[in-house]
């Protein structure tokens, strides 16, 4: 089924459901928010507390980039007050299902877009920017400022409640990136050399002074060519890459190749678009997870 066919099915889903309002608050009055992943469920769970009931539209271990919603997911997105996407290319079918299938009027904040002072790099499709920038903590930290403002505007009510979350959680993701840095700096800076599944990572690189040396699928779901293989193969033994990490919702065939041509590691649980099972149940738990995984493997 084609995105504008899935789109098409949705909107006239919503339209036969109709009955979600999209000012209504969820039951006990909390404030109803959509997002698109469980990782910005978890930022703005922590900012908004008790007075959120978030719903993540991605389920856990599914592929943000290709994921289609279903009936299900328009009925919540028409039933929201809040929408929260990252955007830059990572979760555009969102505002395709809010034009198609949502009333007008929902407020939509875009995480990834509105950051002051950031360089962002290339995507995978050219004149495209990569949307990975939560993986930098400070970067997160800005999520979590864009968050905290998106809730006051529509829940000025619960504004102290709102900046008190928001400080707090600011603090503990302080700690975690002075850990972050602490740990990777313990790493040879000549074994900080790594390649990886996807493009999910160069902010998080760039971030804590690793150097990603080439990446496995330039976009989710279109194959490497024999050639493109064989030149990544080549400059993983040229950098002497100690490790080649992928994420968990992956398939591992092409990784392993890749280390069975080279002689290095294969390290298949790394997480950044989706939270997973336990103990990767949070953005926090999920950044010390791949740290230590990468600490592991490179040190």
């Amino acid at each position: 089924m084609s995105h504008r066919v899935a789109v098409a099915l949705l909107a006239a889903s919503w339209v036969l459901a109709g009955c979600a309002q999209p000012g209504a608050s969820s039951e006990g009055g909390k404030l109803a928010v959509v997002t698109t992943t469980s990782v910005f469920a978890d930022l703005i769970e922590n900012v908004g507390g008790d007075r959120v009931t978030v719903t993540a539209l991605v389920p856990h271990h599914a592929d943000v980039h290709t994921f289609q919603p279903s009936p299900a997911d328009v009925r919540a997105v028409a039933g929201a007050r809040l929408l929260v996407m990252n955007g830059l290319g990572l979760d555009d079918w969102l505002r395709d299902t809010i034009v198609n299938a949502s009333a007008a009027g929902t407020p939509l904040v875009e995480l990834g877009t509105g950051l002051q002072g950031v360089e962002l790099l290339p995507g995978e499709e050219p004149g495209t920017q990569n949307p990975h920038l939560w993986m930098a903590v400070p970067y997160a930290k800005g999520y979590v400022a864009e968050i905290e403002d998106a809730l006051v505007r529509a829940d000025p009510a619960n504004a102290d409640a709102y900046h008190q979350g928001a400080s707090a959680y600011r603090t503990r993701l302080d700690a975690l990136d002075q850990k972050i840095r602490a740990e990777i700096g313990a790493i040879r800076a000549v074994d900080r050399r790594l390649v990886t599944f996807h493009d999910a990572f160069p902010y998080f690189a760039r971030e804590y002074g690793l150097e990603i040396v080439g990446v496995a699928v330039e976009a989710p779901g279109q194959d490497p060519s024999a050639a493109e293989i064989a030149a990544l193969i080549e400059a993983i033994k040229a950098a002497h890459v100690k490790a080649i990490f992928s994420e968990e919702q992956f398939p591992t065939q092409l990784v392993d190749q890749l280390a069975a041509s080279t002689g290095a590691k294969v390290v298949a649980q790394l997480y950044d678009d989706s939270l997973g099972d336990a103990p990767v149940t949070s953005y926090e738990a999920l950044m010390t997870w791949d740290v230590d995984q990468l600490v592991r493997a490179l040190s």
